[in-house]
C-alpha cells in the first residue's frame, strides 16, 4: 500500500438498542462517499453490538452486526484495533446500563482511541465517565434531563462537539456535519466538497449552528417583540420572571403585552409561560430519575402540590402517573 492510499480511520460503529437510524446512516454514508471520490478505501468501518446479534433501530429495522463486544476486546491489542469508536443510540437511552460495554469504551479511550457518540450516545459516554468537565452536544429534546443526570458534563444544544479525541453529535443530520468535519481534518475542503454534492447538500454547517428551527419559524409568528419575550421565557424557566420584569426588559406595558400574546398566540403571556414551564418539566419526568419535587423547583413552582395541580391541568395525568406509564412503556 503506497502512502498516498493509507488507511485513514478504521471506525467501530457500535448499536445501541433503538438506536436512530438517520443518525447511523448519515454518518456512514459521507465515508463511504469519500471513499469513492478518492478511488480507494481511506475509510474501514465494521458494526458491532454487546452480542453479535442484530439491533433493532428505533424505526423498528434490524441491523445486521459484524462484530461482539468479546471480539472486540480482543482487537484492541491487535492490528485490527479500531482508531474511532462511535456509540449509535437513539430512544430510552436512560435505560441503557451495560457496565461491560462502559468499561470497554474507557480502555479504547485510554488506549488512544478517538471516542464518538451520534445522537443520544453522549449519554453513554457519560455513563462511561468519559465526559466529565469535557464538552458534548445532545439532540435537543434530551438536554434538560442529561443536564439533571450529569452535572459535570459541559452539554451544548449544538450541532455537534469535538474536544480532544471526543466526538458527540446531536443526531439527526448533524451526524453528516460532524462526519464532514472529519472527513476535512483527515484530507481538505475539495474533498468535503465533492461529498457535499454527492450527498445533495449544499454546506457544512458549523458546530455552533442552531438544533431547532428559529422561533419565527417554528411558531408561526412574524411579531418581533413577542419573539423577545418567547426567548426571555425559555431562557428564565427555573425563576419565572414577572410580568414587570419581561415589560421592562422589552420597552412595553404589561397591558401591551397581554394583547399582543391574544393576538400572535391566542393565549395570555402567563399562560404561555406557564406551558413552557410545564413542557420542560414532563421532559425531566421522562428523561430523569429526579425527585417530583425537585423537578417541580427546576421548573419555577414553588411548592410540589403547585406543580401537580397546573400539571394536572394540562396533561390530565399526575406528574407520578407520567413516570409511572414512561417506566411501564419501558418495560414492555
Amino acid at each position: 500500500m503506497t502512502p498516498k492510499n493509507t488507511v485513514k480511520r478504521s471506525i467501530v460503529f457500535f448499536l445501541v438498542p433503538d438506536f436512530t437510524m438517520i443518525a447511523f446512516a448519515t454518518a456512514l454514508e459521507p465515508l463511504r462517499s469519500a471513499n469513492r471520490m478518492l478511488g480507494y478505501d481511506a475509510y474501514h468501518w465494521r458494526l458491532a453490538s454487546a452480542d453479535g446479534r442484530p439491533v433493532r433501530a428505533s424505526n423498528g429495522v434490524e441491523c445486521a452486526v459484524d462484530t461482539t463486544l468479546e471480539e472486540e476486546r480482543r482487537k484492541m491489542s491487535g492490528p485490527e484495533r479500531p482508531s474511532m469508536v462511535i456509540v449509535c443510540a437513539g430512544l430510552n437511552v436512560e435505560k441503557y446500563h451495560q457496565k461491560s460495554v462502559f468499561a470497554w469504551l474507557r480502555e479504547e479511550y485510554n488506549r488512544g482511541v478517538a471516542i464518538g457518540g451520534l445522537c443520544t450516545g453522549a449519554y453513554v459516554l457519560a455513563q462511561a465517565g468519559l465526559l466529565s468537565n469535557k464538552r458534548c452536544a445532545i439532540h435537543w429534546e434530551n438536554l434538560p434531563g442529561f443536564t439533571e443526570a450529569f452535572p459535570k458534563v459541559n452539554v451544548y444544544a449544538d450541532l455537534f462537539e469535538v474536544d480532544s479525541n471526543l466526538y458527540t453529535c446531536a443526531g439527526g443530520t448533524a451526524a453528516l456535519d460532524m462526519m464532514l468535519k472529519l472527513i476535512g481534518d483527515d484530507f481538505d475542503d475539495n474533498l468535503v466538497n465533492r461529498v457535499c454534492e454527492q450527498v445533495l447538500t449544499d454546506r457544512v454547517r458549523s458546530p455552533t449552528d442552531r438544533q431547532r428551527l428559529p422561533l419565527r419559524a417554528r411558531l408561526g409568528v412574524q411579531n418581533s417583540k413577542v419573539l423577545t419575550i418567547i426567548e426571555l421565557m425559555e431562557a428564565n424557566l427555573a425563576e419565572p420572571l414577572s410580568l414587570i420584569e419581561i415589560a421592562d426588559h422589552v420597552g412595553l406595558s404589561r397591558r401591551q403585552i397581554e394583547r399582543l400574546f391574544r393576538q400572535e398566540m391566542g393565549r395570555s403571556p402567563a399562560r404561555y409561560y406557564l406551558e413552557i414551564r410545564l413542557d420542560r418539566a414532563r421532559h425531566l419526568l421522562i428523561q430523569s430519575s429526579l425527585p417530583v419535587v425537585e423537578v417541580a423547583v427546576a421548573c419555577g413552582f414553588v411548592s410540589a402540590s403547585h406543580f401537580s395541580k397546573c400539571y394536572r391541568e394540562l396533561y390530565a395525568r399526575s406528574p407520578q402517573q407520567e413516570r409511572v406509564d414512561r417506566k411501564q412503556l419501558l418495560a414492555a
